[in-house]
C-alpha cells in the first residue's frame, strides 16, 4: 500500500510543478539559478578556506590573489551544488525539504542546469589555474569530480558511509588553497581539512535524525535508517570529540596562539556537550539544536583562526 505521507508529498510536488509550467519571469529564473548554487553552503566553503591563506607561514597573500583564489573555490563549490541538484532532481521531488527547489518545480530545466553547472566549473577552475597554477587547478578539479561521481552518484544512494567519506569534498578548500599557494599540501591545511571532515558527519546526521522520513522517501540510506537513532547519536558524540585534537594542532605547532587553542578546546567541548545532550535526550528538538550548534561551532572556530592570524 502507498504511504499516505509519500503520496501527499508527491501530489504536492506535482501540483507545484504544474504551477511552474506557466512562463516564469527572467528574474525568477535568475533567482532559481542562484538558488541551485546553495549560497549558504558556498559561503561556508568560502569561510573554511580563509584561514588557510595564511596559516602555513603566517603570511597573507595579496588581497587580489586571496580574493581570486576564494572566488575560484566558491565557483567550483557552486558548480558541485548545481551538478548535485541535476543528478538528484527526482529524489529531491520526493523530499519535503527539497521539493521546492528549482529543478523539481520545473523553474529551471535539466539542460539549462547542466550548462549552468558547467560554466561555473570551467570559470572556477580557470581562476584557480590563473592564480594557483597546475596544483591549484588539479586540486579543484579532483574536488568537483569526487563530490559529483564518488559522493553524489556512488556513495549517497548506496551506503550509510556516504557522508563520512563524501565529507572530504566539503573539507577540501584548505587543501586547494595550500596547493595553489605552495604547490603542495602541508600539515596545517591537513589539520583544517580534518576539522571539517570530522565535523561533516555529525552535522548531517543531526539533519537525518529530525528529517528521517524525507530520506526514507528519497531512498537514501542515512545512518539513522540503517543503524538506528541510538547508534547515530553515539557516533555524533565520538566525532564531535575527535575534532578537538585537530582544532588545537595549529597551536601545538605554534602556527596559532595559545589563546586560540584555549578557545578551540572550550568551543569543541561545548559542541560535544550538545551531542551528549542529544544522546541522552533523544528528541527531534535536541537534534535540531545540535544541527544549529554545529553551524555555530564551525563559524566561530574558523573566525577565531582568521582573527588570530590577522592579529598576529
Amino acid at each position: 500500500m502507498t504511504d499516505p505521507v509519500t503520496l501527499s508529498s508527491g501530489a504536492l510536488a506535482s501540483a507545484r510543478r504544474a504551477e511552474r509550467l506557466q512562463p516564469a519571469s527572467v528574474l525568477a529564473r535568475i533567482r532559481g539559478l542562484l538558488a541551485m548554487t546553495r549560497p549558504s553552503v558556498v559561503f561556508l566553503v568560502f569561510f573554511t578556506g580563509l584561514p588557510a591563506l595564511a596559516i602555513e607561514d603566517r603570511h597573507w597573500p595579496s588581497v587580489g590573489r586571496s580574493a581570486a583564489l576564494l572566488l575560484g573555490i566558491a565557483l567550483i563549490a557552486s558548480a558541485s551544488s548545481v551538478f548535485n541538484a541535476w543528478i538528484e532532481r527526482e529524489s529531491d521531488a520526493r523530499m519535503a525539504r527539497t521539493q521546492d527547489r528549482p529543478l523539481p518545480t520545473g523553474l529551471i530545466s535539466p539542460p539549462v542546469a547542466m550548462v549552468w553547472g558547467s560554466v561555473l566549473a570551467v570559470a572556477g577552475l580557470a581562476i584557480l589555474q590563473w592564480q594557483g597554477g597546475f596544483p591549484g587547478m588539479i586540486a579543484g578539479a579532483i574536488t568537483v569530480a569526487f563530490y559529483v561521481f564518488v559522493y553524489t552518484i556512488w556513495l549517497k544512494p548506496r551506503t550509510s558511509l556516504n557522508i563520512v567519506i563524501g565529507g572530504a569534498a566539503g573539507a577540501a578548500p584548505p587543501i586547494i588553497v595550500d596547493a595553489a599557494l605552495h604547490g603542495r599540501v602541508g600539515l596545517m591545511s591537513l589539520s583544517l581539512f580534518a576539522v571539517v571532515f570530522l565535523w561533516t558527519p555529525p552535522h548531517f546526521w543531526a539533519i537525518s535524525l529530525f528529517r528521517k522520513a524525507d530520506y526514507v522517501n528519497a531512498g537514501f540510506p542515512m545512518l539513522p535508517i540503517t543503524h538506528g537513532d541510538e547508534a547515530t547519536r553515539l557516533r555524533m558524540v565520538l566525532y564531535a570529540l575527535s575534532i578537538i585534537p585537530f582544532a588545537i594542532l595549529p597551536t601545538l605547532t605554534h602556527n596559532l596562539s595559545v589563546a586560540y587553542g584555549v578557545f578551540a578546546i572550550v568551543l569543541g567541548l561545548w559542541f560535544a556537550w550538545t551531542c551528549v545532550r542529544l544522546f541522552r535526550g533523544r528528541t527531534d528538538a535536541l537534534a535540531k539544536r545540535a544541527f544549529f550548534a554545529s553551524l555555530l561551532f564551525l563559524h566561530l572556530l574558523f573566525s577565531a583562526m582568521t582573527l588570530d592570524l590577522a592579529l598576529g
